[in-house]
């Protein structure tokens, strides 16, 4: 009997829940502004701290009546001021709550109460906006919607230290794209928030010194502007290294080093200047030690990788301060079963969230070992290391596996990690298995790191290319993404580098010719020349040059006839000749040059060019074309002594150039012979 009057109980309880809730929502609409008035109060009360009283008065349309109260110029000035408190009151629930405020169109509503000229009713709106923008759920779009809004921000700034926080505090939440810090910088943000920064409030500095990271972050024109700005008559940059000091709270170090780090990165500051090579990275380096929180060590190591990403410089300073590489092996263990946490709700946020620890130790392993040999070694003997980037390949979380793999990829830039490391623990098998299927951005850093283990030297390339690899490859180069089609046109090419004919015949097969001449005349320059490597590639060694050109020689030689006609640059030239040069050392191959004098004539003009590298190629073709020790070598040199080549050759031993000197040289003897 229990489990039957259990049911009827709890609907009892819920429809009580409701009729008190109803109550509210009735009230709203009494004819007696005291009596509304009275019950926005009383609704305001009730839902402190209350999320589900919050979601009933929702679900019963209290937000469409506060709202219309809010903007009735009839309803006195308390009532407007208590709508807003209540709206802010329900905005702080749930995201549902904030998703069902904003259908509700709050945003427009509580924006234009702002032109109202009541502070304490512009400091109820802004609060109120403050929690619906600080939503992940929030369009922040609507902010920039009527271009009349942040300037009249940028002008209640100064009425009160409320607005300052709160308006801060929306920019520093709305500021996403390169677009937002336009309007925003366009609008005086630099010189309105600036003050701020010496404000007498922690919060006021704090959300100031936010706007400042989000404006700078990889834009020029934010941060050459923010190094000449004054705040009481110091430089800013000098304000951020004061903020950045030991005795401040970890938060404002983090963000005044942020700051520094953007407006480094874009080429504001230099380097090499104190700033950064004394305070800012000593202070990011800080940040990733043992005693600080772990989103204060995930943001501390992505910041410092972002910070010395491009400067080989910075990444040897870090790597021999504080044992950084040693430092970020604890990243990984973390929280370990002997964690000194007591508190459970952060035992319990760290557990959920360890994995953007290892995510950021891989980040900045990747930034540390970009360039510097004895850096990869020292990240490369860390403790289990190789097996930790490993594991991280096939981690659940997609960002833990990107940045697994942008490690592996900055190691692999390394001969002798390729040549160790890599081939002791078959770092191809997890790498060809991620990428079998992964989104695209883990595809581009997976298929690059591929290009570098299939390098002649690296051991890994026999397994690779035993494991069907060339298939893989191949559908690369249909991808829509162009980073794609480089890097799998370009691991083929490194496959095809001194390759044994067997190789050769099924990379052809396996891409075939219809898409290797799509290649050739992809609109992306880069693909365009890796497809011209591979093809160079494909015609090395006499037999190989010979074989391919008999199935696909016509193709192939209007593939070089549409390249040297049209508008390409002289690298993609340099490259196309060199094939050219390529087919004149084959035995029989060098005839479709020889019977084709549409070609002739373009090698003769491309020897007389005023660029070096295209005469050097163009002279080395004609060397290949008449060398004495090949059958049929009087004929072809009697042709094009005919055609004038002799003549050119005559000049080029003239050349200021050393090597078209050289090679002209080379080429005059051939006729002395």
């Amino acid at each position: 009997m229990a489990c039957l009057l259990e049911a009827p109980l709890r609907i009892s309880v819920l429809s009580e829940v409701t009729a008190t809730s109803r109550h509210y929502v009735d009230r709203l609409f009494d004819p007696d502004p005291e009596k509304v008035l009275q019950g926005v109060i009383d609704m305001k009360n009730a839902v402190i701290g209350n999320n589900k009283q919050k979601a009933n008065l929702i679900v019963l349309g209290a937000v469409p009546r506060l709202l219309y109260l809010l903007q009735q110029s009839s309803s006195s000035l308390e009532l407007r001021t208590e709508c807003a408190i209540v709206l802010g009151s329900l905005a702080m629930g749930t995201e549902n709550n904030i998703k069902s405020l904003v259908d509700c169109h709050i945003i427009p509503a509580l924006l234009q109460g702002l032109l109202c000229p009541d502070l304490i009713f512009i400091e109820a709106c802004l609060r109120c906006l403050r929690t619906v923008f600080i939503s992940p759920v929030t369009p922040v779009q609507l902010l920039y919607t009527d271009p009349t809004v942040i300037p009249h921000l940028m002008s209640l700034l100064s009425r009160s230290e409320r607005t300052q926080e709160y308006i801060t505090q929306i920019f520093s939440h709305c500021c996403k794209t390169p677009e937002h810090q336009t309007v925003l910088f366009n609008h005086g943000a630099i010189q309105n928030i600036a003050p701020l920064l010496i404000s007498p409030s922690y919060k006021i500095r704090m959300q100031a010194l936010k706007c400042f990271s989000v404006l700078a972050y990889e834009n020029t024109q934010v941060s050459l502007t923010l190094v000449n700005v004054l705040v009481d008559g110091e430089v800013l940059s000098q304000v951020f290294v004061k903020m950045m000091q030991r005795d401040r709270p970890i938060e404002m170090q983090l963000t005044s080093a942020k700051c520094l780090t953007y407006m480094c990165r874009a080429g504001a500051i230099r380097t090499d200047d104190s700033c950064i090579i004394l305070k800012t990275l000593p202070c990011l380096v800080r940040m990733c030690s043992k005693e600080h929180l772990l989103e204060e060590r995930v943001e501390g190591a992505e910041t410092l990788a972002y910070l010395m990403e491009p400067d080989v410089e910075l990444q040897r300073i870090a790597s021999t301060t504080d044992h950084l590489v040693t430092m970020l092996a604890d990243y990984f263990k973390y929280p370990s079963s002997v964690s000194a946490i007591t508190d459970i709700k952060r035992l319990d946020y760290d557990l959920k969230h360890a994995h953007e620890l290892r995510q950021a130790a891989f980040k900045l392993y990747a930034s540390l070992g970009s360039n510097d040999e004895d850096i990869r070694k020292k990240i490369t003997e860390t403790e289990n290391m190789m097996d930790r980037i490993v594991s991280g390949l096939s981690e659940s979380s997609v960002k833990v596996r990107l940045a697994a793999v942008r490690c592996l990829h900055s190691l692999s830039r390394s001969v002798q990690q390729l040549r160790t490391s890599f081939h002791d623990h078959a770092v191809w098998k997890p790498l060809m298995k991620l990428l079998q299927n992964a989104p695209d951005e883990v595809l581009v850093m997976a298929s690059s790191t591929l290009c570098n283990l299939l390098l002649e030297f690296s051991p890994s390339k026999e397994p690779i290319l035993e494991s069907g690899v060339i298939e893989l490859l191949c559908s690369l180069t249909q991808s829509d993404s162009p980073a794609l089609r480089v890097n799998g046109i370009w691991a083929l090419m490194n496959m095809a580098f001194q390759a044994d004919q067997k190789v050769k015949v099924e990379i052809v097969r396996c891409l075939g010719t219809e898409q290797l001449f799509r290649l050739l005349s992809d609109p992306d320059t880069n693909v365009l020349m890796k497809t011209l490597g591979l093809l160079r590639n494909l015609l090395s060694t006499r037999p190989h040059i010979d074989q391919i050109m008999s199935s696909h020689g016509m193709q192939i030689m209007q593939a070089v006839t549409l390249i040297l006609e049209s508008e390409q640059s002289i690298e993609v030239k340099e490259q196309t000749i060199c094939i050219l040069a390529n087919i004149a050392d084959g035995n029989t191959a060098k005839e479709l040059i020889m019977t084709n004098d549409d070609m002739l004539q373009k090698v003769k003009y491309y020897m007389g060019h005023s660029n070096v590298k295209l005469q050097l190629a163009a002279t080395f073709c004609v060397s290949n074309l008449i060398w004495n020790e090949e059958d049929g070598s009087q004929e072809r040199q009697d042709k094009l002594r005919e055609m004038g080549f002799v003549d050119i050759l005559h000049k080029l031993t003239q050349a200021s150039d050393p090597n078209v000197c050289e090679r002209a040289k080379t080429a005059m003897q051939q006729y002395l012979a």
